[in-house]
């Protein structure tokens, strides 16, 4: 799942997500009111039998029957979305919960999720919507032009796919970045980063950003804990970075699993080769829920521990979160060691930038700072 590293959702309200201000959104309770809308990436098989190609999954789907992720259906050999148009989670965030910290630091994002999601990580913190059928929620009717609306009356400047993983709702998210580009509003993508390179490829210019969750650099883990797989997301890392997309990585460090000195290393110096030193990398507080009750949350001195690690091994921009007031949650120059963005959680106290420039040296740093 995308954001199992501090993107908790809240649980669908109306009035407390703000919905009984935004006209044209009422709950949908029934399964005739899922959506019907035709899928992408997609090939049609013998009789009517598809194989979805939306992710590495490829999942062999028969007439009436769904993909791993419970919300793409195929019906007499055409493959639809469940969940075009049907959020069951959306809050106004700061972008600093995504997190994003490169990225127009201080504004705010309209973050929507759908049910379902193309893994099942045990840590998950959002289980409750990316681990259930779309019949199964509360899903509200929000349709691409009613998310704009929404952004333009609450002067907010981007939407966030997020929540649950945005590539099991490919075709809404595709189409509400499409309109969105329309009147200015910026879109970023919040993922676990487990999908096939042509649907990515694709979604990549209608981005201004993309966070990943890398859950490990052990294909082990991704196997044990994610049910997954480690290769096609680090492909789909270098597809990011070497189309020029903004890119911010998250690291849920999880005692005992995930923690371990060499496989810290080994996952920076893959980052500093493949990607680069610029790319910022945040080593996030693990807490217990969902499958993973038994562990207890991350010391600080571990995730201490992998920022040194980052820091030692070259990268210039990593991150302490999921702790605050840590002093591992500011920006620092990597030039002059000047204090540029100071945060507290997800408020931000200060911007030393000018023109995405040290305030104090002019030491350019990286990011979508305008």
């Amino acid at each position: 799942m995308a954001c199992g590293a501090g993107c908790a959702c809240l649980p669908f309200n109306p009035v407390e997500n703000g919905l009984a201000l935004f006209q044209n959104a009422y709950a949908l309770e029934t399964t005739d009111t899922l959506s019907h809308v035709k899928a992408m990436y997609y090939k049609k098989l013998e009789g009517t039998a598809i194989e979805c190609e939306l992710c590495p999954r490829h999942c062999l789907v028969t007439d009436l029957e769904r993909g791993y992720c419970g919300v793409r259906e195929n019906q007499g050999g055409e493959y639809y979305t469940l969940v075009h148009s049907r959020a069951c989670a959306m809050n106004i965030d700061p972008i600093e919960k995504k997190p994003l910290f490169h990225f127009h630091p201080g504004t705010a994002a309209f973050s929507i999720a759908t049910a379902g999601c193309n893994v099942n990580c045990k840590f998950c913190q959002n289980w409750d919507i990316s681990q259930v059928r779309p019949e199964q929620v509360t899903n509200v009717e929000l349709p691409p032009d009613e998310i704009v609306r929404i952004c333009q009356a609450r002067s907010v400047p981007t939407v966030a796919y997020t929540y649950s993983e945005p590539i099991v709702f490919y075709e809404y998210m595709h189409d509400t970045c499409v309109e969105g580009r329309k009147f200015g509003i910026k879109n970023v993508m919040i993922t676990g980063g487990y999908i096939e390179k042509e649907p990515l490829k694709k979604i990549i210019p209608l981005m201004d950003a993309i966070k990943v969750d890398l859950k490990s650099y052990s294909q082990q883990y991704y196997e044990d804990v994610v049910n997954g797989e480690l290769q096609p997301v680090l492909d789909a890392l270098k597809i990011i970075h070497d189309d020029g997309m903004w890119l911010e990585l998250v690291y849920l460090v999880v005692p005992t699993m995930n923690d371990s000195t060499k496989e810290l290393t080994d996952l920076c110096r893959w980052v500093k080769t493949n990607l680069s030193d610029h790319v910022p990398i945040h080593f996030t507080r693990f807490h217990p829920t969902y499958l993973m009750t038994n562990l207890p949350p991350t010391p600080v001195k571990t995730l201490e521990k992998a920022y040194d690690i980052a820091r030692q091994s070259g990268l210039k921009f990593p991150y302490i979160g999921n702790v605050p007031g840590h002093s591992a949650e500011h920006t620092y120059c990597p030039g002059c060691g000047e204090l540029l963005i100071e945060r507290l959680g997800f408020r931000i106290n200060k911007i030393n930038l000018k023109d995405g420039m040290c305030g104090k040296c002019g030491t350019h740093i990286p990011g979508v700072w305008s």
